[in-house]
């Protein structure tokens, strides 16, 4: 009851979490309620290209808020917005930052994710020159698309945190030549949503309970394996990338505790055996005990900590 942020941020509403919230409504009305508590004069900053928070964004405005809309989808009259991989104010003609190169903000989310993140830092007293230096410069999160191996033309991926369709799809849009590892337990809806990014995928491997049910999903739709567990899939996926090039992406769209502690444990799991690829080649390769190998990315520990 004590906590009255002076900014803000709503980034998007999607379906999640619906069994704690105990449906749609409730959901939104937990997001909606984090703005409520905010100061009365508090910046909000809110993403306006889901129609959940563009009607947030709406409401609060007719409150009286200071709101500054963020889009990755559309110019905006007010506000920041994301024009191919060039982030603008409105009202001006040259871009404040290009985010195109920048490995760890790839894809629109994540340039949603940059345009968000200015326009809080800018509220609290930042200049533009020392936000662009920061997103240059910004290492990214571990479990949320992080490049954690390359062997030749081959990226592994670790998203391990993508556990619904939304979020999967983020990153399916972000890469081409994609074998992706998908699995666990299942979530409210499935994969059938992420038909439109199938293109970019060579094939799927499929792992944990939901293996079987997704298999059925992508019959006749996208070539697909069941590998059942991790190692398996990522040593099948890496095989079948070398020589053309593409990237082993897990983004599993299912929760992970039929076979892991946790989506950390995932992706942990996922980094360690991508990184043992990397440095011998093969899953049962020897690391020679060195915490760095010459592929040029730090192993973790579990939970993601250096």
């Amino acid at each position: 009851t004590g906590l009255r942020p002076s900014v803000a941020a709503l980034l998007n509403v999607s379906p999640d979490h619906l069994d704690r919230h105990g449906g749609m409504n409730g959901y939104i009305a937990a997001k909606r309620r984090l703005l409520d508590m905010t100061s009365p004069d508090a910046i909000l900053v809110i993403g306006g290209d889901d129609e959940y928070s563009a009607r947030i964004a709406q409401d609060m405005r007719a409150k009286g808020c200071r709101v500054v809309e963020v889009s990755v989808d559309r110019e905006l009259a007010d506000g920041i917005f994301v024009r191919d991989g060039h982030l603008f104010r409105a009202g001006a003609a040259a871009p404040v930052a290009d985010l195109n190169g920048i490995e760890t903000l790839r894809g629109a989310h994540n340039w949603q994710n940059a345009a968000v993140a200015f326009a809080l830092a800018e509220a609290l007293g930042l200049t533009p020159r020392q936000i662009v230096a920061a997103l240059s410069s910004y290492p990214g999160l571990p479990h949320r698309m992080e490049v954690v191996a390359r062997q030749g033309g081959v990226l592994f991926v670790n998203d391990s945190k993508a556990t619904n369709a939304e979020a999967v799809a983020h990153a399916l849009a972000a890469y081409d030549h994609i074998y992706w590892i998908a699995g666990g337990i299942a979530k409210q809806g499935g994969i059938d949503g992420l038909a439109p990014h199938f293109s970019r995928i060579e094939r799927a491997y499929l792992i944990g309970e939901a293996a079987h049910a997704f298999a059925k999903s992508l019959d006749g739709v996208l070539e697909h394996e069941v590998s059942g567990d991790l190692a398996t899939a990522v040593r099948a996926a890496h095989d079948a990338a070398v020589g053309t090039g593409g990237v082993v992406l897990l983004s599993p769209a299912c929760a992970s505790f039929d076979q892991f502690a946790s989506f950390e444990a995932r992706g942990d799991r996922f980094r360690d055996l991508a990184q043992d690829i990397a440095e011998s080649g093969d899953l049962n390769g020897d690391n020679n005990g060195d915490d760095n190998g010459d592929n040029g990315y730090p192993r973790r520990v579990a939970g993601g900590a250096l």
